[in-house]
């Protein structure tokens, strides 16, 4: 789970418990695993030969299930991203044993000191993902980035690659990387900016041990090589989604704006977080100016971040444009099929397009299925999030009982109030009675469950 990192192993009964009450599978059927350990010997047979290109892959240090590795080239004033995508459907089968587990999981759910993969190990820990061990299969997309950072999708072919190294984030350095690599991400930076678009990634959440055997709840900055990289991802999956909605077909991921409501309530979660936040500055300005190497910041970004709708995915609809609000463009999910179920399918129908052929029939009946799927494995996800950063909340605070806190109120229902603490990154549900948005409060903490990741609040 990206949201909280646990270094220590501080959660471990707790998340024992998680994994348990979510039925967080532990291992595949005894006849996926032996589908994929077949699949895993498959040798590619309509893949171009481009192991001669010097393709890296940069993530977490400790990851191995790699989606992308890239590789950077001029041309002219433009760039072109050379970006090698885990050629998944080459190891599944629409209908086999490993596809239909695939089609249950949705996504793959993440944990402090676990995940449960959408595919088993063998594949998205070894033959599919793009490991500098040897020769990989994978699907790599030719992404033209203009001057000004638009944005085209120049072609796309099945070729066998062979990633140089395997780069990690914190200890990554320039010359490791392609010599425009920094220069590609500032152009896509820049037409964002342009754009009105935002996006909201604020950093881990992390629970430290303190010296006096506590515990505390911090953000891991997010490092400019990770913001660096997610530019690579935006552009490919911007360049995927005009062309499918150009041939009118394809999967969008869409979101809408915050409502007024959600945005009261930020103003209120602002104020808690003593952020000074003008009346008259709209909340897309506002996040361009947050900085997540400021604690109270990178809680708003957070806060933000809980506060809108979410976003969801919808199949291509005649008359109709998909649009992803944070993005302030049509947007595709393709760089991570490894990940998330949806992804192999738009990666296919993406490969068919850019070399003028129909989309495969299977494909294009998977668009209108997907939604829902998706939506089930994410509001799956979701709920594991939230109950690994309750249990999270609980281990921090259980040696504070009985001590007061002060809140701000964000939002006000029928039979609950949502409060924001003012100097912890936490939203709480409290009784409270003829409270209103913007109120300050004093709470007593009441109780702590650490079994059940559970914290009481009680007005002082």
């Amino acid at each position: 789970m990206k949201a909280l990192a646990d270094p220590d192993n501080a959660l471990a009964r707790g998340l024992a418990a998680i994994r348990l009450k979510f039925q967080v599978p532990a291992d595949f059927p005894p006849e996926v695993l032996a589908a994929a350990e077949q699949a895993a010997r498959r040798t590619p047979t309509e893949h171009a030969d481009r192991t001669a290109l010097p393709f890296v892959t940069l993530d977490p240090a400790t990851s191995t299930d790699l989606d992308q590795a890239f590789h950077i080239e001029r041309a002219g004033g433009d760039i072109l991203l050379h970006y090698a995508i885990a050629d998944v459907a080459w190891f599944v089968d629409d209908g086999g044993a490993i596809d239909q587990e695939a089609w249950r999981r949705g996504t793959t759910l993440y944990l402090p000191g676990g995940k449960a993969g959408l595919y088993p190990r063998v594949l998205n820990e070894g033959a599919a993902s793009l490991l500098p061990s040897g020769d990989r299969p994978a699907v790599v997309f030719t992404i033209r980035v203009a001057p000004d950072g638009g944005v085209r999708l120049d072609g796309a072919e099945r070729a066998l690659i062979r990633s140089r190294a395997k780069l990690a984030y914190d200890g990554v350095t320039a010359a490791d990387l392609p010599p425009d690599f920094a220069e590609l991400a500032k152009r896509i930076h820049a037409a964002e900016k342009r754009r009105g678009a935002v996006r909201v990634d604020p950093p881990e959440q992390q629970v430290d041990r303190l010296a006096d055997g506590g515990f505390e709840l911090t953000f891991r900055p997010r490092l400019a090589s990770e913001e660096h990289n997610a530019a690579l991802s935006l552009a490919c999956n911007l360049a995927v989604a005009d062309a499918l909605l150009t041939h009118q077909t394809g999967l969008f991921r869409v979101m809408a704006s915050p409502d007024e409501r959600a945005i009261a309530r930020l103003r209120h979660a602002a104020r808690a977080f003593r952020l000074d936040w003008p009346h008259s500055m709209p909340l897309k300005e506002y996040e361009r100016s947050l900085s997540p190497a400021d604690p109270a910041e990178a809680a708003f970004m957070l806060a933000i971040r809980r506060a809108g709708q979410g976003a969801s995915y919808t199949p291509y609809a005649p008359g109709q444009t998909p649009w992803h609000a944070a993005m302030a463009a049509t947007y595709a999910h393709a760089t991570a099929p490894l990940r998330r179920l949806a992804d192999r399918y738009v990666v296919q129908a993406a490969l068919a397009i850019a070399n003028g052929k129909p989309v495969p029939q299977a494909v294009a009946d998977a668009f209108p299925l997907l939604p829902p799927v998706m939506a089930r494995a994410d509001a799956l996800a979701g709920r594991i999030e939230r109950a690994v950063i309750d249990l999270a909340e609980a281990v921090m605070l259980q040696d504070r009982i009985g001590e007061s806190f002060t809140a701000i109120v964000t939002d006000v229902t029928e039979h609950n109030t949502r409060v924001q603490l003012r100097d912890l990154p936490i939203v709480h549900g409290v009784a409270l009675t003829a409270a209103t948005p913007g109120d300050q409060v004093e709470l007593r903490l009441a109780s702590v469950d650490t079994a059940a990741g559970a914290i009481r609040f009680e007005p002082v």
